[in-house]
């Protein structure tokens, strides 16, 4: 069985309108609700073999900050370019490409191809993953992450800082 954590980056900052989307770094409200975040993920002992990141900047400082939260070092995250706004077939290929060793993956990218990856592996209509925004699907039928196809996922959880009351405003 294999399960994945798709996870949105943080509410990136618009602040410096010279810099690149690829450059923009979190907020505020992303530096606060990252790390709120995090702590769900600990509570829902949610302990992801192998930890991927989108190498933008807003989406490598979330997997950072969760990272630290749940007590995982930041070496243990792989960055990948391709992950930058990546569509759906993109992202599913990067995941049949994953470790046959790890039986779960947190996967830290973009809108809106999460979001519409999600929609297609397990058949549940999202409309939007929210910043910071956290979807947990399994595949009981999958052996390997080659294995892992659209349609046979099972959603677990879909939790965002909007969802739980005690998240920082």
């Amino acid at each position: 069985m294999k399960t994945i954590y798709l996870f949105r980056h943080g509410k990136s900052s618009w602040k410096d309108a010279q810099l690149s989307d690829f450059d923009r770094p979190l907020s505020k409200r992303g530096k606060q609700d990252v790390p709120f975040m995090g702590q769900l993920l600990l509570y829902m002992n949610v302990k992801p073999d192998l930890w991927v990141s989108s190498s933008a900047k807003r989406a490598w400082s979330t997997a950072k900050r969760v990272a630290a939260e749940l007590k995982v070092g930041k070496e243990n995250i792989i960055k990948m370019d391709r992950l930058y706004h990546a569509e759906p077939e993109t992202l599913l290929q990067v995941i049949h490409g994953l470790s046959v060793t790890a039986s779960s993956v947190i996967l830290f990218g973009h809108n809106p191809g999460l979001t519409e990856l999600a929609t297609l592996l397990c058949d549940y209509e999202f409309t939007d993953i929210p910043t910071s925004g956290v979807v947990g699907i399994q595949f009981s039928k999958a052996a390997n992450w080659a294995d892992v196809n659209l349609h046979q996922g099972k959603m677990i959880f879909f939790e965002s800082p909007k969802n739980n009351s005690s998240a920082p405003e």
